[in-house]
């Protein structure tokens, strides 16, 4: 049997990236899927923090976890086996790194490599399916796709972003309820920032809150148009006179008409992307300033993208569904590619995994639509409504404990004994 096993090739599954509400999720498709395949699969490892644990051989073994705890992923938020923003340059930048990476795949017999995260991690996937082959250890490279920004293109929606859509329009609608009973004597202006940074997506997703003409958001703030302060400032002034008070969703990527981010802190993060700085304080001021509003504003954040426990059982079953395809795309002979969600039909709603080339996924973006932009630039259309409802659809609440609160899982996190020199990122 021992014999057997040593000819299976193993996989390598990391995460990459911010995560997402059910990343685990597909961790969980990942692992559970491997498992129904041990005639043909070895060994599950975890990098442990993503890339960074590939090279530096930190290789979780998923055996030793219990399989109640591996089903339990699919219920438990943030990234189980740790996550890093840390990007594979080319080959001619980073060929130490990628020599490393073939080393560590030869050292544990790794035959599929599986990296879930979003362009970037798509771009790195498909880096190293190319370069193995050219460094003499061809390695089956699946991507995975994951993100809360919605903005992978070719896939119809991203695993994550269901559930932070349904999220946010929550959270608009109960935190309107809010200001909407003190708004007489208090507070009239909510401003409710969300992640975007280039695509708004979630922002546009706040307003599925809204069913008519007096329900908020009122004003939704979009990176694919730039803020025309006279025509925001005549909306937010309109919902007061006539509401009583005026909520708006703003995503974290609003730039102004000479294309600046209205946020931008003047810092890059690992993957050379402005870092933004919390665009609600600014848009509050605004409102402040030129029309004496009294507000309140709170940024989503981490919040937005953790809450589990009101997760899309829609986006719950999309995120698995990668998982599982993904190893059943490996065990089928195929490399540089990604599972997608392919839409058959709005209403009902049906969906099918698809299939697509990393090249078509890497480093590319997938903007709102002009057609599910309202024309006032504020809002959005029926045909916006049409796309996101279907994707905030049904409940996957976790199950809870005696005290009350949801009941998470935590990895052992046994890590595969190290076979090589060791080496630093």
């Amino acid at each position: 049997m021992a014999k057997q096993n040593a000819t299976k090739k193993n996989i390598l599954y990391a995460q990459s990236g911010g995560v997402t509400p059910v990343i685990n999720a597909t961790a969980c498709g990942v692992i559970e899927t491997a498992a129904r395949h041990r005639s043909q699969i070895g060994k599950v490892y975890a990098a442990q923090d993503g890339i960074m644990g590939a090279l530096e051989e930190r290789l979780i073994d998923t055996g030793k976890e219990n399989k109640t705890t591996i089903t339990g992923l699919k219920h438990t938020p943030g990234g189980a086996f740790g996550s890093c923003r840390y990007k594979l340059k080319s080959i001619e930048h980073s060929r130490a790194e990628y020599e490393r990476l073939i080393e560590v795949f030869k050292a544990h017999n790794i035959g599929y490599f599986f990296y879930n995260g979003g362009g970037d991690s798509a771009d790195t996937a498909h880096k190293v399916s190319q370069i193995g082959a050219k460094l003499g250890f061809p390695v089956q490279c699946i991507g995975i796709p994951k993100t809360i920004d919605n903005d992978l293109p070719v896939t119809d929606c991203c695993p994550g972003f269901g559930s932070v859509a349904k999220y946010v329009a929550v959270s608009i609608m109960e935190a309107s309820l809010d200001v909407m009973s003190m708004a007489s004597s208090s507070t009239k202006v909510f401003v409710l920032e969300v992640m975007g940074r280039h695509a708004g997506w979630i922002a546009a997703a706040g307003g599925l809150a809204r069913q008519a003409e007096e329900d908020p958001p009122h004003v939704i703030l979009l990176p694919e148009v730039p803020l025309d302060q006279r025509a925001f400032l005549r909306k937010v002034k309109h919902a007061v006179e006539n509401y009583g008070y005026c909520s708006i969703v703003v995503s974290e990527g609003l730039r102004n008409k000479r294309g600046q981010f209205l946020s931008d802190a003047g810092t890059r993060d690992a993957f050379g992307h402005a870092q933004l700085g919390g665009v609600a304080p600014v848009v509050a001021q605004l409102v402040k300033d030129k029309l004496g509003y009294k507000y309140h504003w709170a940024v989503s954040d981490y919040l937005q993208r953790s809450a589990r426990h009101i997760a899309s059982q829609t986006d719950v079953d999309h995120a698995y569904a990668v998982g599982r395809a993904a190893v059943e795309f490996a065990l089928a002979g195929k490399s540089g590619v990604m599972p997608v969600i392919v839409r058959q039909s709005d209403k009902p709603y049906r969906w099918k995994i698809g299939e697509a080339r990393l090249s078509r996924v890497a480093n590319r973006e997938k903007m709102l639509p002009k057609r599910y932009i309202s024309k006032d630039g504020f809002g959005i259309t029926a045909a916006a409504r049409r796309y996101l409802e279907p994707l905030i659809h049904g409940e996957a609440y976790p199950p809870y404990d005696k005290r009350g609160l949801p009941k998470y899982v935590q990895l052992k996190k046994v890590l595969a004994a190290q076979k090589l020199p060791p080496f630093t990122v």
